[in-house]
């Protein structure tokens, strides 16, 4: 048996029973390096990029130790982000599915208050929720956190970037002192290491490196001139590659609405994600970049956290990260899960000494490379190959995404092949389907019934 089987845990058999129907076999560097000291009951300090396998990492240390018979709040994650808080919700759920009659509630700002309080009142074992949300909750006395005994902080680099530390703080006022914590950065500044010291006792510090592999990603570096130059880089690189997906790294709101503007402009299907947007704007603009229904996503560092997007094709760093590890954070983004991935930044001579931090970060010399030609007058970029469609019903109407599919490829609909990524929210469901197919999937949406209602159907517009 090799140390890095999950079977060589000691994990509870129905864990290890779900791990291998999962074929969860082996563990990634940072579930290695941290499970024995989190299943051990020590707090834990875990740096690593997106997709180092965090969540499972505390998420078994979590389920391992719950008492599902001991039906009281036991364990709080804390996330930036609503879309992470989902998506670490989503995966404790599929650890869970082995454990009969486990809860676990997500408390997410942008959310409708009085639900969360009705189901807060049938309790659960496990909260996974953003501080703004889970603090208004705790203030208001519909949240009890006394029986808390493990408290997670995942991408607390994020929340600190977002200003979240004194309502931090203000939860941790309300969570048993004597308790098991783990927090998770992909970057470790020193207002982190001020919060470990503070909250923490004698953590075990695990860090997996954040470099990639050279054959996974290539990186390449462009000098520019003014901002005008910068922009007609982005769209030379953006011809010469032609990628299904990227994102184009900012570093302000006002610059990704102006970048994704002159993006739009040029022909490209492109959209701003950035923390001035609504949530409904903000599922929109994730939900339609996911599904490959619009190519192009400008954002800043913090909107893009939790962004879950299975392959992607190219980062581009419009300007170059303020900190070395958020530039090697940012391209992590591609080239994942063995696909090949492209990074390119742009730099000017004014950011020289980032670039100096950079290369001193990766202890290497980086060269600048020749641009692309110039983009050719009549070229035009090509769609994003899907469309989204909007329905008017979601969880709260029992919509699932099966009966999406079946309504769409029933009797005279369109083909399976034609259905792409099918999201499905509290009160409306997304689904994404080949831009051919776009006029058929209307139409039999319109004339059609799920779960025996008709329900009102939008096409998307993004860009």
């Amino acid at each position: 048996m090799s140390q890095t089987d999950f079977s060589s845990l000691p994990l509870n058999p129905d864990l290890l029973s779900t791990l291998a129907s999962l074929e969860y076999h082996q563990m990634t560097p940072i579930q290695a390096s941290s499970l024995p000291d989190i299943l051990a009951g020590r707090d834990v300090i875990g740096q690593g990029k997106t997709g180092s396998g965090k969540t499972a990492a505390f998420g078994l240390g979590v389920l391992n130790k719950l008492d599902v018979k001991r039906f009281r709040i036991q364990t709080l994650v804390l996330c930036p982000t609503r879309e992470l808080a989902d998506q670490v919700a989503k995966e404790l759920r599929k650890l869970a599915r082995g454990i009969h009659n486990i809860k676990i509630l997500t408390l997410c700002g942008g959310m409708p208050f009085g639900p969360q309080i009705g189901s807060l009142e049938h309790g659960a074992h496990i909260i996974v929720g953003t501080p703004g949300r889970v603090e208004e909750h705790v203030r208001k006395g519909t949240l009890l956190l006394d029986n808390v005994d493990t408290l997670v902080l995942d991408e607390a680099d994020r929340m600190l970037d977002m200003g979240f530390q004194p309502v931090l703080e203000s939860i941790l006022e309300s969570v048993p002192s004597q308790r098991q914590t783990l927090l998770f950065s992909a970057t470790f500044p020193d207002q982190i290491k001020q919060l470990a010291d503070h909250i923490m006792v004698q953590p075990v510090m695990v860090k997996v490196e954040a470099r990639h592999d050279s054959t996974s990603i290539t990186q390449s570096l462009f000098r520019v001139g003014n901002d005008e130059d910068r922009l007609d880089a982005l769209l030379r690189l953006l011809a010469h590659h032609k990628p299904t997906s990227a994102v184009v790294f900012c570093n302000t709101r006002a610059e990704t609405l102006d970048v994704a503007d002159a993006l739009s402009a040029a022909g490209h299907s492109a959209i701003a994600l950035n923390g001035d947007l609504d949530q409904r704007q903000r599922d929109e603009s994730l939900v339609t970049f996911a599904n490959k229904s619009v190519s192009v996503l400008v954002a800043t560092d913090v909107a893009a956290r939790g962004l879950d997007i299975d392959a992607l094709d190219a980062v581009i760093n419009f300007r170059m990260a303020l900190d070395p590890e958020v530039h090697v954070h940012r391209i992590g983004r591609t080239g994942r899960a063995g696909s090949q991935g492209i990074a390119c930044t742009l730099f000017s001579d004014r950011e020289g000494h980032r670039l100096a931090a950079l290369e001193g970060y990766l202890n290497t010399t980086l060269e600048p490379e020749t641009l692309p030609s110039a983009v050719h007058a009549h070229f035009r970029p090509q769609p994003a190959p899907m469309i989204t469609l909007q329905i008017d019903g979601g969880k709260k109407q029992k919509v699932r995404p099966g009966d999406v599919l079946g309504a769409l490829t029933g009797e005279q609909g369109i083909d399976g092949s034609e259905v792409g990524k099918i999201s499905v929210y509290d009160q409306s469901t997304y689904v994404a389907v080949a831009r051919g197919a776009r006029k058929r999937a209307l139409d039999k949406l319109g004339r059609g019934r799920i779960k025996g209602r008709s329900f009102r159907v939008r096409v998307v517009h993004v860009g």
